[in-house]
């Protein structure tokens, strides 16, 4: 795991482009602190200049991975951030082909991939990547980003040269290169929780797409997805076998996923919640880890989120060498301004400032890699989200019934206030909507979270006026969209959109790589996703049972408590968490100030601070209340930090 810099394009380097290439590299050496490397071609008449930078997170190939790295020839020179897992396999096959390899890191094999197939060697890797690879046979620049989006890879241009980079902070030391607010981005902030991919918060800086691939030459910029999410036309499914065979061989890719992930010159460890998903993936590691397993988890002071009896129950079980970082209310605000400097995008819940945090402590404790349950949620239909939308199904298809409604209020059984309503309240809540509509599963969510764009200054909705971030994504869908079942297609939005955009990004890479942490995913193994996603509805949501099959395949490696238990989606306290830093003189409070509003011209001061007042008053607050207080926040922080005030807006 590394970051990785640079450019392609003309005019040809000039005596500058150095230490340009070097300051781009210390903005995002966080991201590799184990070292650093440049690579320029000055270009000529007919051929554009290179720039290719690396900060080094050394994991694989410890004494000889060092990069950018070039071909024998010199033709090819890659800079490269992420891991290949099967690399180990990939090398084995081409030594067969008479390949020769002279170190022992995964990037090497990628040159040598390459050299072989092309462009479509991207099929053969089973990894979390983003990289950028020069071929100056071809005068031509390869940049490409892995299938689910874990690694992140962003782009702009500006003087003759397109610029990448793992990290905007990068891109801000480019000359000419400004860095504003995209109305239409923080729109969808406010509606989608992420911006729309490519779209970014920063006006004319891009995004590859998860599974996307770029081919950069004298003729531009062609970009086309190399892989795609898919699923059965909604009577199809895997066919004529058993839910034994499938459990058997969900185990058998989760086992070999695991297998692949724990890959590494250095010790690996894992988070452990205390749910389902981070439980198997810690039970799977502990069998490879004859020498003890490391875990980590997050504690809060309060038992609405606190999480930690069932976490040490899995430490007895599995008997891992643990640690635990607390995490209070005041403990995330004063982590916020800098998890909002890590996420560079405007955030509308606190969840990613624990995990901040606890990145810090792994890193404290000389690791560097972490194996998380992250995707299990959106493979195997495990949030509330999917349950939710087959109850509203359901309950539409007699909307006169007092009966069906109850089953709302079994949905969040840890939202007392919520299941002390009627029947008629829980209707109103959940109800209405057209089933037929392509967001239906997720119009509840994106209702709640756009009523904070209430709080937008009249310039800003004027600017914004007639746009609709929902139709932008009914727009997006690709035209298979309408014959998947209901629950694949609200699988889809949640998987392409929030996990890529928000879960592994906000909430995954940004803030675990702040402190040199890279985390891996084997629920997003692409061989488990793809499996996933052939299997019939049932099988992943049988009932209000979420994660049917999963359980059925590794219940077994599990306490019953921990195997049974219900889904609990991680979350931390909102607004609450700063009603002390409020009060104070600090960033928290100047974020919010008045003055500060009105200079950044993007909410109205006044409506805010009937907000800001209301969580004082009542900081338990609304879902409404919270995404507004946390998204004005978050953004308010985020133009502190990244931005000078736009003439259209301040």
């Amino acid at each position: 795991m590394c970051g990785v810099i640079g450019w392609f394009g003309r005019p040809a380097a000039s005596a500058e482009d150095a230490a340009l290439a070097r300051g781009m590299v210390a903005a995002i050496a966080h991201r590799g602190p184990d070292g650093s490397g440049i690579y320029i071609d000055e270009g000529n008449g007919t051929r554009p200049a290179v720039g290719l930078g690396h900060a080094r997170l050394a994991i694989v190939g410890l004494e000889d991975g060092a990069q950018p790295m070039a071909n024998a020839d010199g033709s090819l020179t890659v800079a490269f951030n992420g891991e290949i897992f099967n690399y180990v396999e990939l090398r084995d096959e081409l030594r067969t082909r008479g390949r020769r390899f002279l170190t022992n890191s995964d990037t090497e094999v990628l040159l040598a991939l390459y050299e072989e197939m092309g462009e479509h060697f991207l099929d053969r890797l089973n990894g979390d990547f983003a990289f950028a690879l020069c071929d100056k046979r071809r005068g031509r620049m390869m940049l490409a980003r892995d299938r689910m989006g874990v690694r992140p890879l962003y782009y702009a241009t500006t003087g003759g040269r397109l610029w990448f980079a793992s990290e905007v902070k990068a891109l801000a030391e480019v000359p000419g290169l400004r860095l504003e607010l995209d109305p239409v981005a923080l729109d969808q902030i406010f509606t989608l929780w992420a911006p729309m991919a490519p779209r970014t918060a920063f006006a004319g800086i891009s995004q590859l797409q998860p599974g996307e691939m770029a081919i950069v030459d004298a003729d531009g910029m062609h970009r086309r997805l190399w892989w795609e999410l898919d699923f059965p036309d909604r009577d199809d499914s895997l066919p004529s076998r058993s839910r034994h065979d499938d459990a058997e061989e969900l185990r058998a890719l989760l086992e070999d996923a695991t297998r692949l992930r724990m890959r590494a010159d250095v010790p690996v460890g894992t988070y452990l919640s205390g749910g389902l998903d981070s439980s198997v993936t810690s039970a799977l590691a502990a069998r490879l880890t004859p020498l003890g397993l490391n875990s980590f988890s997050v504690t809060f002071d309060d038992a609405e989120h606190d999480e930690s009896a069932f976490q040490n129950e899995m430490v007895r079980e599995l008997g891992t060498r643990h640690s635990a970082i607390s995490c209070t209310k005041g403990d995330i605000a004063a982590a916020f301004p800098n998890v909002i400097s890590a996420t560079e995008c405007p955030i509308v819940r606190t969840a990613p400032a624990p995990l901040y945090r606890l990145s810090s402590l792994v890193r404290q404790r000389g690791l560097k890699v972490v194996l998380t349950g992250e995707g299990a949620d959106e493979v195997f239909a495990g949030y509330d989200l999917f349950s939710e939308a087959s109850v509203r199904r359901f309950v539409a298809r007699s909307p006169a019934s007092k009966v069906r409604p109850l089953l709302f209020g079994r949905l969040y059984p840890w939202q007392n206030q919520l299941n002390r309503q009627s029947p008629a309240q829980l209707a109103a809540v959940f109800g209405g909507g057209d089933p037929t509509d392509p967001l239906y599963s997720h119009r509840p969510r994106f209702r709640s979270t756009s009523s904070a764009k209430l709080f937008f200054s009249p310039v800003l909705k004027d600017q914004l006026a007639g746009y609709d971030a929902t139709e932008e994504l009914i727009a997006s869908l690709p035209p298979r969209f309408g014959r998947w079942h209901p629950l694949h297609q609200a699988q889809y939005l949640e998987t392409r959109f929030l996990l890529a955009g928000y879960i592994l990004s906000s909430q995954g890479d940004r803030v675990a790589m702040a402190h040199g942490v890279e985390g891996r995913f084997p629920f997003l193994d692409h061989r488990v996703v793809e499996f996933a996603s052939r299997l019939p509805p049932e099988a992943k949501l049988c009932g209000l049972k979420e994660k049917h099959i999963l359980r059925r395949a590794v219940g077994d490696l599990l306490p019953t408590s921990i195997a049974m238990r219900r889904k609990q989606p991680y979350r931390a306290p909102e607004a609450r968490s700063f009603t002390d830093a409020l009060s104070g003189d600090g960033a928290i409070a100047s974020a919010l100030s008045e003055r500060t509003l009105a200079a950044a011209g993007l909410f109205e001061p006044r409506l805010v601070r009937r907000l800001v007042d209301k969580a004082i008053s009542h900081p338990e607050g609304s879902f409404r209340d919270n995404t507004a207080f946390v998204g004005i926040l978050s953004t308010q922080l985020w133009f502190d930090r990244f931005t000078s005030p736009s003439p259209s807006l301040a």
